[in-house]
């Protein structure tokens, strides 16, 4: 999932691009990751981590620091963008069985992966909408709890108590 950031230089925002580059190498996997955890597609997946690099491009002039690390502002933009896709496509969750991110080149392993997402997905599917993001942000993005909080316009107090109240839940549902 590599991809090159295009290069566009202002006078006003070359340090915030510099820095936007930087973060590409970094954040983009992560990105995609969340985008993934959130529609279940990887094609999607690629396309809307891409977009949210291009966006934040079109837009870097306009970020301000606000004592949260630029990663922030990317995840508040992809989440806008995975809400948006998932308005248009009419659904909030989509689980394909067949396209799972996986992590061995053994079929035992990849086939255990792939019953533990399902069994995953589908507990995931009884959670809140909240609680959804903040797991997927949390876990499949890397996400700190203030980052969370900053990508998701929540205080980091909440995200924490999202965060504890889903897992106390996911425990439950998946026992």
């Amino acid at each position: 999932m590599e991809r090159n950031l295009p290069r566009v230089r202002t006078e006003a925002g070359s340090d915030k691009e510099e820095r936007l580059a930087a973060l590409f190498d970094s954040c983009y996997p992560r990105v995609a990751r969340y985008v993934y955890a959130r529609t279940g597609d990887r094609t999607d997946a690629e396309d809307i981590a891409a977009e949210t690099f291009l966006r934040a491009l079109e837009s870097v002039d306009r970020y301000q620091e606000r004592g949260l690390p630029m990663e922030a502002w990317l995840f508040r933009i992809a989440h806008n963008l995975v809400v948006d896709h998932l308005r248009r496509a009419g659904r909030f969750e989509r689980a394909d069985e067949h396209e799972e991110l996986q992590t061995s080149d053994n079929p035992v392993h990849i086939a255990e992966e792939r019953i533990l997402m399902t069994d995953v997905r589908d507990a995931m599917e009884r959670l809140t909408q909240d609680q959804k993001n903040v797991l997927s942000l949390r876990f499949f993005a890397g996400l700190s709890s203030k980052e969370t909080a900053a990508a998701l316009q929540k205080s980091d107090g909440a995200v924490r108590e999202m965060q504890r109240a889903a897992l106390e839940r996911l425990r439950g549902l998946l026992r």
